[in-house]
């Protein structure tokens, strides 16, 4: 097994700075990602980013209740 499993979450948030709907895909919840997907495109073109921080949230809070599941 790899010895630092614990450094894939912290790269999962920082992903999640970037790229929601891959984050939230890579946390194992793929109909989530995917919906997150279609509504975050549109909303941050539109917005011009302004919508962005809601996403990012979103995704913190899955891939935490991911981890507090698993543990």
């Amino acid at each position: 097994m790899w010895q630092n499993a614990h450094i894939l979450p912290v790269m999962n948030y920082l992903l999640a700075l970037l790229l929601p709907p891959l984050s939230i895909l890579l946390a194992g919840r793929p109909f989530v990602a995917i919906l997150t997907f279609v509504i975050w495109l549109p909303a941050i073109l539109i917005s011009g980013g302004l919508g962005h921080p809601i996403f990012v949230i979103l995704a913190w809070i899955i891939i935490w209740e991911g981890r507090n599941r698993a543990a």
